[in-house]
């Protein structure tokens, strides 16, 4: 429940794992990943494709394979995850399962060589060796820095959950079937190479995962294998499997995943029932009664034109709309998003300079990782609820959590996950608008009617680390 202020968590701490690091002149070489901005660094991960490019001709439409053969960009993958880290991760506790399938592709079907528990180290070496078996890791990004930097930049940049796995395969074998996600993706091969096929979708744009039988995919539409720096994209949807070709010792590829039920459909689902209730409250045609047992029947085909004229009439309310409220998705957003990523030497999210007052002039921080919705109360139990401005934000995600599902010891009582924010009165909008929308604003020039509410908004963001005064 949001509150006004508090203590913010500590930043995860991150996993130390040693590898030898191939040894590069690097004084004079331009960055990998440019991490000036959401922007700058999504670009720098498809180059040389450009942006524009990208989302005219490959987003949700077809793949795209990025072959690069630049020695410094496959040192920079290298770096983002080796096998020869698994041995430190596992002696920090991790669990099969929840942290760690292993897992290997036998006659079509998918074959899961999971033990009890804890991951042994020994154990998983030997199915690795001997079973030719796949690790899959989950949720690297809750381990590796680098991760956790790229991956919340791009959810900044796609305003969506971006996820990740780690799939290490030994030669000659395959961990999975031939199937497809409901996720875009992204490949970054890391060690070794991959074989890999892709196929028309039997389901464009799906919206799960599912396996597909060899005899109904057909004769792949690609064909090649990636190597260390290279980059693949492909839609949601699209049917591939992978293996590491004999003579290669391993393959390491991590795959970044975003856009997974955040489609115009989820949307709708989502802003529908705002809409309804909005509109109602305008519309007596939304308030008249249903037909008396309609409940009861079977067959309800005679109340769809009914219902095709009171959607014409929530269209028609739509296009004078000024506000269409989505907290829900919202909210989904930012309670499980990652934190911000600045360095372990940073300490942001304790309040900082000075007070600010009322001839303070204030800038928004961590735009990216703060929403502004407008909901009913939660605290009021009354009848009649009044609406009210909620500010949600990131800054006290947890990193070790991110991605895992209800495991977030933060969660409340009824099991859903914390969020965290302010509340204000419905009259403060406004003037949240005004510092949303501004570089910087005066605290006497925000729309309120008092000099005390003006410097008590200002205050509270201030609180929770969400301006800072110049």
């Amino acid at each position: 429940m949001p509150k006004k202020g508090g203590k913010i968590a500590d930043v995860a701490k991150q996993t130390q794992a040693q590898c030898k690091k191939p040894r590069l002149d690097t004084a004079a070489s331009p960055s990998v990943l440019s991490f000036e901005s959401p922007e700058s660094l999504f670009r720098s991960l498809i180059s040389p494709i450009e942006e524009e490019e990208f989302f005219r001709d490959y987003w949700e439409q077809k793949p795209l394979l990025v072959q690069r053969n630049d020695v410094l960009v496959a040192a920079y993958y290298q770096s983002l995850f080796q096998l020869c880290q698994l041995q430190e991760l596992c002696s920090q506790g991790l669990h099969y399962g929840r942290d760690v399938n292993v897992c290997r592709c036998v006659s079509g079907k998918k074959k899961v060589l999971n033990k009890e528990g804890r991951v042994n180290y020994m154990q998983l070496k030997k199915d690795f060796e001997q079973k030719k078996a796949t690790i899959q890791f989950h949720q690297p990004q809750r381990f590796k820095e680098e991760l956790w930097k790229i991956q919340e930049k791009l959810e900044c940049y796609f305003g969506s959950l971006v996820g990740s796995n780690v799939y290490i395969t030994p030669q000659g074998s395959q961990g999975l079937p031939p199937h497809y996600d409901d996720v875009e993706v992204f490949i970054l091969q890391l060690e070794g190479e991959k074989h890999w096929r892709l196929y028309k979708p039997t389901v464009p744009l799906a919206r799960e995962y599912n396996v597909e039988p060899e005899d109904r995919i057909g004769s792949p539409t690609h064909e090649f294998t990636l190597k260390p720096g290279d980059l693949l994209y492909f839609p949601r949807g699209t049917i591939h499997q992978a293996d590491t070709p004999q003579g290669i010792s391993h393959s390491t590829h991590v795959t970044i995943s975003t856009y997974q039920n955040n489609s115009w459909g989820d949307f709708l689902l989502d802003a529908i029932p705002g809409l309804v209730f909005d509109t109602a409250k305008e519309d007596v045609a939304l308030r008249t009664s249903i037909p008396r047992q309609l409940l009861m029947q079977v067959n309800t085909a005679e109340c769809t034109k009914k219902l095709s004229s009171l959607l014409r009439r929530l269209a028609d309310s739509l296009e004078s709309c000024r506000e269409l409220r989505s907290s829900d998705m919202k909210k989904d957003f930012i309670t499980h998003r990652l934190p911000p990523c600045l360095g372990s030497d940073s300490d942001p999210f304790t309040p900082g300079g000075k007070l600010p007052k009322i001839d303070s002039k204030i800038r928004l921080q961590f735009r990216d990782h703060a929403i502004i919705t407008v909901e009913p109360d939660q605290e009021n139990a009354d009848e009649i609820r009044r609406d009210m401005v909620y500010v949600y934000h990131s800054l006290k995600n947890r990193r070790e959590t991110h991605m895992m599902g209800t495991e977030d010891d933060t969660a409340s009582e009824d099991g859903l996950a914390q969020t965290h924010g302010l509340r204000f009165p419905l009259s403060h909008l406004e003037a949240l608008k005004q510092i949303w929308s501004s570089s910087t604003v005066a605290v006497k020039e925000l729309n309120l009617t008092s000099d005390a509410e003006k410097e008590n908004l200002a205050l509270s963001l201030w609180t929770e680390c969400l301006i800072e005064v110049l």
